[in-house]
């Protein structure tokens, strides 16, 4: 079995719902993306040491990113009631990003360099400091793989792992590049 398909096998039984590999060729980042940040759409860009601009660059995004080769994409889906099932979606983003975090923390005595990029902004503190003063916690601060310029939805597809798993699912998507 090799390395990545190692990790795949971890993340499926730490219980992601959906578990595939990441070429991290097929990442692209697109200044749409940022515009979307930019705009206001979820109200912390400016705001966080994890979002944009205080992340870096598209350009810098990519200098990261080009020191991998191989990674893992993980999902968390959620079953709604309805379409207006807020608890549940909030539920679900919950559980991900707490697996999330405590799955980065396993893999990271594996792959020390990885690069983890969560779903949403970073919520590792109660209040940033950005950008008042530096991060308090740079060794647990995340990027959303949307600060970073990528179209999830496009990375999930590039890679053959779907984004929608049908009406009243919600789904939430993070990656870890390890190699």
């Amino acid at each position: 079995m090799g390395e990545m398909q190692k990790a795949v096998t971890m993340a499926e039984e730490f219980g992601f719902s959906h578990v595939g590999e990441l070429a991290c060729e097929t990442i692209k980042l697109l200044p749409d993306v940022r515009s979307m940040c930019a705009s206001g759409q979820c109200a912390i860009y400016g705001k966080s040491w994890a979002c944009p601009p205080a992340c870096g660059t598209l350009e810098e995004c990519g200098e990261r990113i080009k020191k991998f080769k191989r990674g893992i994409i993980v999902q968390t889906t959620g079953e709604l009631e309805d379409a207006l099932d807020g608890e549940t979606m909030m539920e679900a983003e919950a559980e991900h990003k707490e697996k999330f975090v405590k799955f980065r923390e396993i893999l990271g005595k594996q792959y020390p360099q990885m690069l983890a990029l969560g779903a949403g902004t970073c919520r590792q503190c109660k209040e940033c400091t950005y950008p008042d003063a530096p991060c308090c916690a740079p060794e647990r601060a995340m990027s959303s793989m949307e600060a970073y310029g990528m179209l999830v939805t496009q990375v999930c597809q590039d890679n053959g792992l779907p984004y929608y798993y049908g009406d009243l699912t919600i789904t939430y998507t993070s990656c870890y590049l390890l190699e």
